[in-house]
């Protein structure tokens, strides 16, 4: 993934974070980083024994 942002005009188009979902998710100025930080909690697998 490469996050561009945040903002549009004068404010955008760099790019904030590259690499995996969890990469984007560690960016705090991600827009996009802090959803898939939502989305990512739940997906967190539970060992069954």
């Amino acid at each position: 993934i490469i996050d561009i942002g945040k903002d549009g005009g004068d404010a955008g188009g760099r790019i904030l974070a590259k690499g995996t979902p969890e990469d984007i998710a560690a960016c705090p100025d991600s827009y996009t980083g802090q959803y898939l930080k939502n989305i990512l909690k739940g997906s967190e697998k539970k060992v069954v024994e």
